[in-house]
């Protein structure tokens, strides 16, 4: 198992304590070391001292004696010189006296000699040195002082070596570091301790959030009210809002779909069995009752393929990756499209697109849907005129399709964008509009109808909509880009 999915169940407890106790715990070991090392120096620095009285009692007791015709260096060692060290039994202590030419004048022949040299600046006002070494295996502090001895039988430098076990030592430094390290002990609990009461603490909010929320109907989409939480948690806390805004709204475009679709089906399903109930008796010509029924079929099929694209036009609105199509080529293709329908009505049709591509930030699906509806309602009302202009202004692309229609009232014409709101003499099913305003809703621009009779003598409609120009240059890169990819 990975080390990356077992710290994210890690809780936020568990990560801070992670996070504060390890580092300070990493510390704390480095420090005590460091202590142990220091204890043992300071040890080394006071018992040092103590070795080297030891070492200056046993030369204070040299002394020279005749034997014959030689003079000979004597030492008599006292009790007393060792008694500072047999007081404690954790460490032991040897000791050597050479003689002027090296010779051993008592104490532990098995010491071994000091090879060394004096240091330039002793220690102490003697001539003494300290090191480490070891005695029959034991590890050893050593003391080594250089004596003058002198009489009037001669004079000399006697060597005087001092050696004691680190036992009392290291018990010394284990001591401090021992009584250091319940002390850092303590002081870890205590940061554990404050880390969880404040976690525990800072973590409320959250607790009552998450309480709250899981006590919540599954259709309670409300935002979420925390004025107590922490500033971290309010990003959080508004983005969760504004997630459940969308939930919500999708929720609510959800359910009016399926209530309009069930209402606005039902009125053509029931027609449909009217009319087949009424073919079955023999009421009407099999081939009147199949023209009925195809209409009839023609309806609803158009219903849904609608309602389809209402749906699909909310997608749209949540998707923020739309590229970039030219409003003008689409315009065009429409036009031919429906040309055969424009000749049927026998209608004085011009098409004006301004010369050159009017590249808008759109899926070419919503802009043809956008233009064959507005088209469509404008052959199914117009008498004999239909107009289709697209300009270029100040950065926009303003689309106008005009006809010589009757119009359309201004009190009626604030509910036509609305769903299934169509005017008395529309005969649709009132979706064209609502779909062409959601489009022009989703795209960032302005749809409007503008009925020219209010004027005297004047008869018709504009259907208005301004969608933002795309620059030429970003459009270029785009369209580049697209043909590298495919």
């Amino acid at each position: 198992m990975s080390a990356a999915p077992t710290a994210a169940r890690l809780s936020l407890r568990a990560r801070l304590l992670l996070g504060i106790l390890v580092p300070v715990l990493a510390l704390v070991v480095f420090n005590s070391w460091g202590l142990y090392r220091q204890a043992l120096r300071a040890a080394d620095v006071a018992y040092d001292r103590t070795l080297l009285a030891t070492a200056k009692s046993i030369g204070e007791l040299l002394y020279l004696r005749r034997e014959g015709s030689h003079v000979r260096l004597h030492a008599t060692v006292p009790y007393a010189a060792l008694e500072a060290f047999e007081a404690d039994t954790r460490s032991r202590l040897y000791y050597r006296v050479n003689g002027f030419d090296g010779e051993l004048i008592s104490g532990f022949e098995a010491l071994p000699r000091w090879q060394g040299r004096i240091p330039d600046r002793p220690p102490y006002a003697a001539l003494v040195d300290f090191y480490d070494g070891q005695y029959q295996g034991v590890p050893v502090r050593m003391a080594v002082l250089l004596q003058p001895v002198a009489s009037e039988l001669g004079r000399g430098m006697a060597t005087i070596q001092v050696a004691e076990t680190l036992d009392l030592r290291r018990a010394l430094a284990r001591e401090v570091l021992l009584d250091t390290l319940w002390r850092q002990a303590l002081l870890l609990g205590v940061i554990a301790l404050v880390v969880v009461a404040v976690v525990q603490r800072a973590t409320a909010p959250v607790r009552r959030l998450s309480e709250e929320l899981q006590q919540r109907d599954e259709a309670a989409l409300t935002p979420i009210h925390a004025p107590d939480a922490p500033r971290e948690l309010q990003p959080l806390i508004a983005a969760a809002n504004g997630f459940m805004a969308r939930l919500a709204h999708a929720a609510a475009q959800q359910r009016r779909f399926v209530r309009d679709a069930s209402h606005q089906l039902r009125t053509p399903l029931a027609v449909l069995k009217v009319q087949v109930q009424s073919a079955r008796r023999g009421d009407v010509a099999p081939q009147q009752a199949l023209q009925e029924i195809d209409t009839t079929v023609e309806r609803a099929t158009q219903l849904v393929a609608q309602m389809l694209a209402l749906a699909k036009v909310e997608q749209l609105r949540r998707q923020s990756d739309a590229p970039v199509s030219d409003w003008a080529g689409i315009v065009h293709a429409l036009a031919l499209e429906l040309s055969a329908l424009i000749a049927q009505r026998g209608l004085d049709f011009e098409l004006d697109l301004g010369g050159g591509a009017a590249p808008v930030r759109a899926h070419e699906w919503a802009l043809r849907e956008l233009t064959r509806n507005l088209l469509h309602n404008a052959i199914r009302h117009t008498r004999s005129l239909l107009r289709v202009r697209l300009e270029r202004v100040g950065g926009q692309a303003v689309l106008t399709i005009r006809d010589d229609g009757p119009g359309i009232p201004a009190e009626q014409r604030q509910h036509l964008f609305e769903p299934f709101a169509a005017s008395t003499s529309a005969g649709g099913s009132g979706l064209g509009l609502a779909i062409c305003h959601d489009i022009v809703m989703s795209l960032g621009g302005r749809i409007e109808l503008l009925d020219r009779g209010a004027a005297p003598r004047v008869e018709g409609l504009d259907a208005v909509v301004r969608l933002a120009l795309v620059p030429q240059a970003e459009a270029d890169t785009e369209e580049n880009r697209r043909r590298q990819d495919s």
